[in-house]
């Protein structure tokens, strides 16, 4: 990989890109938005090689599942970037201005970041996802997708770059701003992905979405800014004047819907209270659908887990499993998930208002809700669209990232002749 040639050229690409205004980069995504629906069948082909592969290397069902593109994905993939068309331009925002008393005027406005970097494993959306957002925000962007995923990001970038340089001859796309690692099925060299994250001054951020090796990988090695985004150690509290109807509800979705995404539960909190009411009920309610590990308080209260061990508790399953953990107060419990979470989301089921006000101040973790699941924790359910990733960070961003987790900010400084 030459990647000071990719970055010279996608450097070339965000400068372009930067005379573009809102208008042009419209026009240029909808024309991507209109190849990716037309070119569906060859997506979808190539995205079950990818599938058969990932079967055949002993991939599990859930991690497949991450990896499947299919026409309602794909449908869902167009709509996201519909609604970044539809949405605002940051670029040129004006986030603060004044006046000096020398009579200087002096404006703080938003601009791209310049050339991003994104690390990220299987799921092919994110390629379409990472591209709309950076375009939009005026960046251009390097992905390096998994090897799981190779066959469908290859054509998902070769059709927008062919719809990019479609559009350029009308004027509006700028093909140079996206760029994709090629690493097959049969490559597991990680050796692009060590240039990466020392390319000081050939890419201005990197990104990991992923796994919790992955990540902590890109944070300890990049020499490059890195905007960290969590892996999802994610727990519902179920408080002692929970409803315990609502408890289960939302537990099966937080659990069930797709066990292998980052905002999933992967441990359920139970106030000792209400644990011999509640985990029977629970434990119907998923219904062997969901491997349990119970802590010691816990196991009489259900027929069929297993004894939990040390590993299980802050432990990302990414699949049908989830732990169970007994406490005897709010109090134990908010220390418990702030010191085995990964500052994802946090979810607690309560009837009290000062219990829940309580939850959501002391918690440390980028999304806390009261009452609801842990699935909501997305850029297209927060109403962004698409979305880079979930940002278990303090500085730059955090939680769901959309579009204006691409840019800075610059002082624009007018003045009239004015020494100091």
């Amino acid at each position: 990989m030459d990647l000071n040639a990719i970055c010279k050229s996608l450097r070339s690409g965000s400068e372009k890109l930067a005379l573009q205004n809102a208008n042009t980069k419209n026009a240029a995504l909808s024309a991507v938005a209109l190849a990716l629906d037309k070119n569906r069948a060859s997506i979808i082909k190539a995205n079950q090689t990818d599938i058969e592969n990932g079967r055949a290397n002993g991939m599990s069902e859930s991690l497949i599942d991450r990896l499947t593109l299919n026409d309602k994905r794909i449908d869902g993939i167009i709509e996201s970037m519909n609604i970044v068309i539809g949405g605002g331009d940051p670029i040129g925002e004006e986030v603060a201005g004044w006046k000096t008393p020398n009579g200087m005027n002096i404006r703080q406005v938003r601009v791209p970041l310049g050339v991003v970097a994104i690390i990220y494993e299987s799921r092919p959306n994110v390629t379409v996802d990472a591209f709309c957002l950076a375009y939009k925000s005026g960046n251009a962007i390097l992905l390096r997708g998994s090897s799981s995923a190779y066959n469908s990001n290859c054509e998902i970038v070769r059709i927008i770059k062919e719809a990019l340089s479609d559009a350029e001859l009308k004027g509006c796309g700028v093909p140079e701003t996206i760029e994709l690692v090629e690493v097959d099925s049969g490559n597991h060299n990680h050796e692009d992905v060590n240039q990466i994250l020392n390319a000081v001054g050939l890419i201005d951020v990197v990104l990991p979405r992923g796994g919790k090796k992955l990540i902590q990988n890109v944070v300890s090695n990049a020499r490059v800014p890195v905007i960290e985004t969590g892996s999802g150690v994610c727990h519902l509290y179920i408080h002692d004047d929970a409803d315990l109807q609502m408890a289960c509800r939302i537990a099966e979705n937080a659990k069930i819907q797709r066990p292998s995404v980052c905002n999933a539960i992967e441990c359920i909190v139970v106030n000792s209270a209400i644990a011999k009411e509640f985990l029977p009920k629970l434990e119907e309610t998923f219904a062997g659908r969901v491997k349990l590990h119970a802590d010691k308080a816990a196991m009489p209260f259900l027929k069929n887990a297993l004894p939990a061990t040390e590993e299980d508790f802050g432990n990302e399953y990414l699949d049908y499993e989830c732990c169970i953990k007994t406490v005897n107060s709010i109090d134990e419990a908010i220390t418990y998930i702030n010191s085995h979470n990964t500052k994802h989301s946090e979810s607690i089921i309560t009837e009290s208002r000062a219990a829940a006000r309580l939850f959501q101040s002391r918690i440390d973790a980028a999304c806390v809700y009261v009452n609801a699941s842990t699935r909501f924790t997305d850029g297209g359910e927060f109403g962004f669209g698409a979305e880079l990733g979930i940002s278990t960070q303090k500085l730059h961003a955090r939680g769901p990232m959309g579009i204006k987790a691409l840019t800075t900010t610059k002082y624009l400084i007018d003045g009239e002749g004015q020494i100091r």
